[in-house]
């Protein structure tokens, strides 16, 4: 059993964290029993009902959320040529090639996002064991391998966010900061909630999104009751 300090337990007293929940609800309580120091994320982790081994039922995408991730992106771009100026035009903080590939082999990581030209992506590949890990690698469906760097830069920057499910079914996704409140981050999390429904696979049987909970970074998880989401993404 875990040990929960004396703010998480107090954050949770009269709390039945076994209630289900409405999205609207969680998001809320969430908010509240934040105790932190710090501004917090919000968080979703949603329990999917896929087999991640087959290829076929692998839930992986991209969204913009419309009130951003309240932190500022550092992106990387692999490419060369004239793409070097578009991306530092559009707002990247490293641009490069064999250097950049370098500089990752070196340790050196300083950057959240990472985009690159179709023409670089051999020479992203011999650094794929140190991105991959911290999802970090370029890909076609989250956006990010393309010859529009501009445009994948300025969706990085304003809040986009890739999502991949793990290897247990559940898929997690930054919301938002605390101080977002819950309007804003409601609106953030109906973005998800909408491209992962959209993602659903046609192999998948049974139910889809099998359970769902939002906390802070510190705090606790608040389930909420799934067959209120469709209602809640068409609200």
């Amino acid at each position: 059993m875990p040990t929960y300090g004396k703010k998480y337990r107090k954050s949770v007293e009269g709390v039945d964290l076994s209630t289900l929940l409405t999205v609207e609800e969680a998001v809320s309580k969430s908010i509240a029993a934040s105790f932190a120091k710090f501004d917090e994320t919000v968080d979703v982790a949603l329990g999917l009902g896929v087999d991640p081994k087959y290829s076929d039922q692998m839930v992986r995408g991209a969204v913009s959320l419309p009130h951003g991730l309240g932190k500022t992106i550092r992106v990387a771009v692999f490419c060369k040529g004239d793409k070097q100026a578009e991306a530092k035009a559009a707002g990247a903080d490293i641009v490069g090639a064999e250097d950049l590939v370098d500089m990752i082999k070196s340790g050196n990581m300083n950057f959240d996002a990472a985009v690159a030209t179709p023409d670089v992506m051999a020479l992203v590949g011999q650094v794929g064991r140190q991105l991959g890990p911290r999802g970090l690698m370029p890909n076609a469906k989250t956006g990010t391998v393309t010859f529009d760097v501009t445009k994948a830069v300025e969706e990085l920057k304003a809040g986009k966010v890739d999502f991949k499910v793990d290897k247990a079914g559940v898929l997690h996704a930054p919301l938002g900061k605390v101080s977002f409140g819950p309007e804003k981050i409601q609106d953030n999390l109906k973005a998800v909630l909408d491209a992962v429904m959209r993602l659903k696979p046609s192999s998948a049987k049974g139910q889809y999104m099998t359970k769902m909970a939002v906390s802070t970074t510190m705090g606790p998880g608040f389930r909420v009751d799934t067959t209120q989401v469709r209602k809640f993404i068409e609200g």
